[in-house]
Parts: C-alpha cells; structure tokens; sequence
C-alpha cells in the first residue's frame, strides 16, 4: 500500500464501505427511531454478502500486489528466505488486508451458521482488523518524521475512533450515534488514505522545500531542512484539520437529508395515531418500546427487508 496507486484504491475501498454503512444506519434509524437495533454490516437486495466479497476481493488484491506483484522477484524475500528491510512495509501492510479478508470471510460464516452471539462476534472481529490496523501504522517501519509520518500519525484517530466505536457497539447495539461515529470514521479513514496518496506522490503538491527522492526502491518525500520539515508537517495538520470539518459538515447533512427522506412518514404517522387517539399513544410508545427488544436475528430479517427495497 505505498505510492499514490497503493493509497488511492484502499481509501477507495474504507471510503465505500464508510458510506454504504452511514447510508444504511441512518435509514434503518430514520423508519425504525424507537426499535432500531445497529447490525455490523448490510446485505444488498440483489446479493446479500456483496459488502463481505468487495472486502475480501479488495484485500486478496492487496496482499497481491503487496507481496508478489509488486517486488521486483515478485515475491518478498531475499534468496536465503528473510525478510529485508526494504520490504517490512510490505508485510506489514498485507497484515492488515490479511486481518480484514479474516473479519469478512468469518462475518460470512457467523451469519450463514447464525449463532446467538454473532452480533458481538462480528464487531469483535471488526475491532480485531481495526486494532491491528492502529498497531502496524503507529509502529510502521517507514518514515515517522516527514510529512508522510504525519499523514500516518493522523491517521491513527480515525482509526482508533472506528476501533472504540466497534467494541463500544457490542455492548450498545441499540445506540444510532454509536453506529453513526463508527460509520463515518470509516468514511474518514478512506478519504484521508486517498488524500495521502494524492499529496504525497503527485510532485506539484509536494510542500516547499521537500521533493520526492527513490530509496530502497520506493519514493519518499525529504524535506531539506528542519524548517522545510517542520513547515509540511504543519500544512498536514491544517489540511486534517479542514477535512475533519467538511467531513463534519458533511454527514450532519447527509443525517438531515435522509431523515427527511425516509422518516417523514413515521413522523407523521406517529403525530396522526396521537392526535385521533389521545392517551393511547403511550400504549402505542409502549408498544414500540417492546419491539426494541426484539433479539439481533429479528433485528436483522426486519433490516434485511428493509434494504432489499433498495
């Protein structure tokens, strides 16, 4: 996952599975407010673990490209069977398309045997690839002091924010914004992968003072000094910055346009069966209060139907 090609396609990859995820939360929320109980992913009406096999074909092709077709021998070691240096981050960043091929193939096989603790066990899974993910890129064996160390820097909040968001949801599946944050810190980590890629390797953008320089047998940016140095780090710290707000800006918005979209008609149905029933609309509340009770195999035939609409 080095260069622009190697960020660009796995923020793709975070940046679809982040927002197909937001989408599906917030409307399950929007026609369900009261019996809404979050899922850990969403089938598709056509193809039900469609999500599972666009993270498992994005993870095969990445430890592909990370281990055989990307090394000059097309294949990572040395002729005495190490590992050299120059080709850690090779492993390291297949560990991590390793550890999500292992959370979609099992989330699979979790919801075809469908055992009782499959919600917390999914988002256990999750939680794992997230962990390792906030492992490998806070101790990664590139650059930890240029700007390309503080793109990964930065990039560990989204990270951790999606790993506490998952164990958080285990013991929350009832929580929206728990779903809501975990959703869109997903979206967030891809579009700051993809915005890594661009700036970093895309010579026009490189900060003053820095340039892109080959060594062993990948380019990294140096700056050419410490002020040089100091200076790029800081304009990746405004660019997070202006990201984290329109990203903010962004799914608030997105919240707003659903929840007019799809939850209207609750709303109005719920206003109209108070208005002609008076006191019996705390039996009606009563009612639905109960519904979200409902176990997580209910939950997700309920969402399931739901989706297949789309």
């Amino acid at each position: 996952m080095s260069g622009l090609v190697g960020h660009v396609l796995p923020g793709i990859g975070f940046f679809v599975i982040g927002l197909w995820h937001l989408f599906n939360h917030i409307k399950l929320h929007a026609q369900y407010p009261i019996s809404y109980i979050s899922t850990p992913w969403f089938p598709t009406s056509r193809f039900k673990y469609l999500e599972h096999f666009f993270i498992i074909g994005g993870s095969c092709a990445s430890i592909a490209m990370e281990l055989f077709i990307g090394p000059v021998r097309h294949q990572p070691l040395d002729p005495d069977g190490t590992i050299p240096s120059n080709h850690l981050h090779n492993f390291e960043h297949s560990s991590i398309s390793m550890t999500l091929l292992v959370y979609a193939a099992f989330a699979i096989l979790l919801d075809r045997i469908g055992t009782q603790a499959q919600y917390g066990l999914t988002l256990f899974l999750a939680a794992t690839a997230f962990a390792q993910e906030l492992l490998l890129f806070h101790l990664h064996s590139t650059d930890h002091i240029g700007p390309e160390g503080q793109y990964h820097l930065l990039l560990q909040f989204p990270i951790f924010v999606s790993l506490a968001t998952s164990l958080m949801g285990i013991g929350l599946p009832k929580s929206f914004l728990v779903s809501f944050v975990r959703s869109a810190s997903i979206l967030f980590q891809g579009i700051w992968l993809m915005v890594m890629g661009v700036m970093l390797w895309t010579p026009e953008l490189i900060p003053k003072g820095c340039s892109i320089h080959l060594e062993d047998g990948r380019k990294v940016v140096r700056c050419s000094g410490d002020e040089a140095r100091h200076r790029a780090k800081s304009l990746v710290n405004i660019l997070f910055s202006w990201l984290l707000i329109a990203i903010t800006i962004f799914i608030v918005s997105f919240y707003l346009f659903l929840v007019k979209a799809y939850g209207e008609k609750v709303a109005y149905g719920s206003l109209k069966r108070e208005e002609e029933h008076g006191e019996d609309s705390d039996d009606v509340e009563l009612e639905s209060q109960k519904k979200g009770k409902l176990d997580y195999s209910k939950s997700f035939i309920q969402m399931e139907r739901t989706l297949f609409t789309l």
